[in-house]
């Protein structure tokens, strides 16, 4: 065989390996096993040879359903021109839509014959792994890239991440973390992905102490990663610790971070949860009027419960009003009025009690001792003394109803006013 020849069977090997830069990882690695010794180079016999040299000259015509034509007649008995022309067949189908399974078939009867060059099983190994992961054979895929070590000596960071990533797909979860460390440790620049299926695992197991963790790794190392900043805030509210929850969410609202409605929720309800009302109501007002929240009856309830929780009574009775007016319910009109009535605001805290009235208010005893006062101090006794007679037949107001009739009646005479 000549010199020219065998140069073209190299060239044919080699772009066999690289046909597809799907699996540019197939690529045949150097050995470093301790004491590794290079054998002598097989190439393949003449008669193999001219039909591999003729398959090629096909592929680099774009002609790949030829040159597998040529490649399917090789007959061989000869073990390394068999696994030397499967290996070129499997890395050709490797490029097809829809033939991984195929390309796998040929792939694996190369390598299982061992006679392969040391860096063509090295690559093959590889790229069997790398096609089952695409195939989603994500058992055999693991097999295969703990082959693909073992027979070369090497460790790869995105290696340990695609077992890893293959073990989460066979809910193997427990077993992702050894995998996935080695990856971390292994990996110049830190790959978010890792980390990611980390803290998948430890979250699928409820471990969520080792959850948080990971999160907040994750922050620390991708900070400017949005999405890591919500993630840690909402662990933290899941392991009840709610100031640091606070803060991870209130440093990330202030950086531009939330830009869900359901991450501003949950910063105001820490808020809440930490006894700082009044920021909550300040945050939910802002994103109902800019409209990342939604202006609907729930969001203005909420809203006016922040106000009132802020001691702002005027302002939660506005929202308790304006939800009022869209589900019309009368619990929320009553306690607009009695917020209003509070802030002595008599006349419109009596239009609102009437309106939880109107549609049909349970509590009508309290409500009635609400309008009873309204018209007392505006020094409508009349009005105060037929709401006062409402309220006494309310078994939960009768008693407070009972001793303010006299105070009423007494009044009304030294004003000279007939009840």
């Amino acid at each position: 065989m000549n010199k020219y020849f065998k140069t073209l069977l190299v060239g044919a090997t080699f772009a066999a390996s690289t046909l597809s830069s799907s699996f540019v990882s197939a690529q045949s690695a150097a050995i470093v096993c301790p004491g590794y010794k290079r054998g002598p180079t097989n190439i393949p016999s003449e008669r193999t040879g001219k039909k591999v040299q003729k398959a090629f000259e096909a592929y680099n015509e774009d002609l790949v359903d030829e040159a597998l034509s040529i490649l399917y007649e090789i007959d061989t008995s000869q073990t390394f021109d068999r696994a030397f022309t499967d290996r070129f067949i499997g890395n050709l189908l490797a490029t097809k839509s829809e033939s991984g399974p195929k390309a796998l078939e040929y792939l694996e009867k190369s390598v299982n014959a061992k006679a392969l060059n040391d860096t063509e099983q090295a690559g093959t190994l590889r790229l069997i792994a790398d096609l089952n992961m695409q195939e989603k054979r994500y058992e055999q895929a693991v097999k295969r890239y703990q082959e693909w070590m073992d027979f070369t000596c090497k460790e790869d960071a995105d290696v340990y991440l695609r077992m890893g990533q293959a073990l989460y797909e066979t809910k193997q979860y427990a077993d992702m973390i050894s995998p996935l460390n080695k990856s971390i440790a292994l990996d110049d620049k830190p790959n978010k992905n890792a980390y990611a299926l980390k803290l998948t695992s430890y979250y699928s197991r409820k471990m969520y102490k080792e959850t948080v963790e990971v999160a907040e790794e994750m922050v620390k190392i991708f900070p400017d990663n949005k999405a890591n900043w919500t993630q840690l805030g909402f662990f933290y509210m899941l392991v009840e610790d709610y100031k640091k929850g606070l803060s991870t969410f209130e440093m990330a609202y202030n950086q531009g971070y939330l830009t869900k409605a359901a991450e501003v929720k949950a910063l105001t309800q820490l808020y809440a949860t930490n006894e700082i009302p009044y920021k909550a109501a300040v945050v939910f007002e802002k994103n109902v009027e800019n409209g990342l929240i939604k202006r609907d009856d729930k969001a203005l309830t909420n809203l006016a419960n922040s106000w009132h929780q802020a001691k702002n009574h005027l302002k939660a009775a506005k929202y308790y009003g304006e939800a009022a007016k869209m589900n019309s319910d009368p619990d929320l009109y009553r306690k607009q009025g009695t917020l209003l009535l509070t802030a002595e605001k008599y006349s419109d805290a009596l239009a609102a009690l009437q309106k939880a009235l109107d549609e049909g208010a349970d509590d009508r005893g309290r409500i009635h001792m609400a309008m009873m006062e309204a018209n007392f101090y505006t020094g409508k006794y009349r009005s105060a003394y037929k709401h006062v007679l409402e309220a006494k037949k309310d078994k939960s107001t009768s008693r407070s109803a009972r001793s303010w009739e006299p105070y009423i009646k007494e009044k009304a005479k030294n004003r000279g006013i007939t009840l």
